[in-house]
């Protein structure tokens, strides 16, 4: 696993010009974002009477509000423009992967980053498969939702909610877990000439190597996320400012280099290894 790792961060070192690219994209995208609901909720929360107002303004505010939500048109343009802003992520993503999972491939036999032909060339196979991993891992939420919110409204405690509630997120959270490692490696295949099915025969071959580093980066990137939210809380202030946006690049470098131990492993001649 350690050998993956080390592979997975030179290749990250290699292609750290995708790394900067991403980075601003995932920065634009965020202040498009906030700046799209800025635009939303402010207006809204100008009107919000407060604690002066007393509570039967309060009262009041959120009953008409409840209104408009419920028995009027005013939420429909909203909807639409997360709903288009989502398709947009949704569409824009598949061909950043094929980009970068080409790029992965290519850099060890041409040397050098191959982002753009790589979209070029994989984002036919990589978008037809991430949005085929999209259905399939929403499509259990059909059976699955409604009996979250049975144990949510029948339960009388926390702990009985639980108990009800877990087994069915956990498994649900499970099965999406390893249907991304599937879905990854036939993404793998498709890029590097093997196939979709010969990309899931590599990843059911290594499913342990596979699967353990994908965790352990995840757990990785889970804990730098909580050590720089903690220490964003402990010191307020231009430095908890600058570690927060400084901390979206490390979060893309830790990305990058998820996917490229994720494709080391994948890729990995076990024979060799022994």
């Amino acid at each position: 696993m350690r050998r993956h790792l080390k592979q997975g961060w030179w290749l990250t070192g290699q292609h750290f010009f995708i790394v900067i690219v991403l980075f601003l994209y995932e920065l634009l995208w965020g202040f498009f974002l906030y700046r799209t609901i800025d635009s939303i909720v402010t207006p809204l929360l100008q009107r919000y009477p407060g604690i002066e107002g007393g509570e039967d303004a309060v009262r009041l505010f959120l009953t008409e509000a409840q209104f408009q939500l419920m028995k009027t048109d005013l939420i429909h343009p909203y909807l639409w423009l997360f709903a288009s802003l989502l398709a947009g992520r949704m569409l824009i993503t598949p061909l950043v992967n094929a980009g970068l999972f080409y790029s992965l491939h290519a850099s060890e036999s041409e040397g050098g980053t191959r982002f753009l032909a790589g979209i070029r060339a994989a984002w036919r196979p990589v978008t037809l498969l991430y949005f085929l991993e999209v259905a399939l891992t929403i499509a259990p939420g059909i059976w699955v939702v409604p009996r979250l919110y049975e144990a949510l409204i029948g339960s009388d405690t926390l702990a009985e909610l639980s108990a009800s509630a877990l087994p069915l997120a956990g498994g649900w959270f499970a099965g999406a877990v390893l249907l991304h490692l599937l879905f990854l490696a036939m993404q793998f295949g498709a890029v590097t000439g093997k196939g979709a099915f010969g990309g899931l025969s590599e990843g059911l071959k290594k499913l342990l190597p596979f699967a353990g580093v994908s965790l352990l980066m995840w757990a990785i990137g889970l804990l730098l996320s909580l050590t720089a939210a903690s220490v964003s809380m402990l010191w307020a202030g231009l430095l908890a400012l600058v570690l927060h946006q400084g901390f979206h690049f490390v979060r893309t470098i830790m990305k990058v280099w998820t996917v490229a131990a994720q494709f080391a492993a994948w890729q990995s001649n076990e024979a060799k290894e022994g």
